[in-house]
């Protein structure tokens, strides 16, 4: 995919691969441009590109908008209404609910509508080669369960750590601040801070890579619609596996035969590892068949405040901006 790119100083040429992200875009754009605050317009005569509103983990081939071969015009700040660019370097382009929570200074409190029922039959993965099965833990829908997911994998489901994870997140970004700046938050750094550690703010990749780092692991995450696997801190000697299902992550574990969850084994090495994530990925497609994952692009949404109803995060980030509401669930 070839874009061109003019800057207040410069015309350059961008070239990215046909499964570049949103953020791959903007962190492109930032880096040629030298700014981390900038509008985009494209077309003639220039109009506002929204491309930002689509969240940074989406696919550009999913946005629906035409880039290759394109011109996209970055105005000068001062004609600008500094719109933050995203920079996804500090972590890998990967699952995080980037709607609405990001765009505004409070948390988004959004309930997916029930998921397909896993109690009577849930799905499971025989790994005969480990004597073991392949199942899923469900984390509960409270906007906290990346922190549940992980904490679960990593702490112990006896401990809500939910609360120690983002406070250990906001502690590393305000560390460093070179590499967690505003152009990769989306927001100041200390604004983020300040946000992240709210109950009902999403975390994502950002927490991932934070996380992975300070527990010296792997966090391999599972998008069911797809199977793409994102992973943290990759190759470190432990690898624990989320399944993110769109707008809510769980726990893969490991269980054998008539043993209760508490001997769960949630955490692999070596050749384990790989195995285990193989199996993961193939109770992925089952859930996927059952529809176990929100395509957030598209899928209805509506607002617990006033009833609006609209589809897709982009449309539920206008509103939010449009009216400060802030509680949304997933419709239909």
């Amino acid at each position: 995919m070839r874009i061109r790119l003019r800057t207040p100083s410069s015309v350059k040429t961008l070239s990215l691969p046909e499964t570049a992200t949103v953020g791959d875009l903007l962190a492109a754009v930032s880096e040629q441009s030298g700014l981390a605050r900038f509008d985009l317009k494209s077309g003639f005569p220039p109009t506002t590109l929204e491309v930002a509103a689509y969240g940074n983990e989406t696919l550009l081939s999913d946005t629906g908008i035409k880039l290759d071969g394109e011109q996209l015009i970055v105005p000068s700040p001062s004609s600008s209404r500094a719109q933050l660019g995203t920079s996804t370097a500090a972590t890998p382009s990967a699952s995080r609910p980037t709607g609405p929570a990001q765009q505004t200074s409070e948390p988004l409190s959004l309930a997916r509508k029930p998921a397909p029922s896993l109690d009577t039959d849930p799905p499971e993965v025989p790994v005969p080669a480990l004597g073991a099965t392949v199942v899923l833990r469900v984390m509960p829908d409270d906007n906290s369960c990346l922190f549940r997911a992980v904490s679960s994998a990593l702490l112990s489901d006896a401990i809500d750590g939910m609360t120690e994870l983002r406070s250990l997140c906001a502690a590393a970004i305000a560390a460093n601040p070179d590499l967690y700046s505003a152009a990769v938050l989306q927001q100041e750094p200390a604004e983020y801070c300040r946000w992240i550690q709210h109950p009902d703010s999403w975390g994502g990749a950002i927490e991932l890579g934070v996380l992975s780092q300070h527990f010296g692991v792997e966090i391999a995450s599972v998008n069911v619609s797809d199977g793409r696997v994102d992973r943290f801190n990759e190759d470190a000697p432990r690898r624990c596996i989320l399944v993110y299902s769109g707008i809510h992550y769980d726990t893969i574990a490991m269980s054998w035969d008539g043993a209760p969850p508490e001997y769960d084994v949630k955490v692999w090495e070596g050749a384990d590892a790989d195995v285990v994530l193989q199996a993961a990925r193939e109770l992925c497609a089952k859930l996927k068949e059952r529809h176990y994952y929100t395509d957030t692009a598209t899928f209805a949404i509506s607002c617990n405040v006033c009833g609006w109803e609209g589809n897709g995060e982009r449309e539920a980030t206008e509103h939010a901006k449009q009216t400060g509401h802030m509680d949304f669930g997933e419709a239909g």
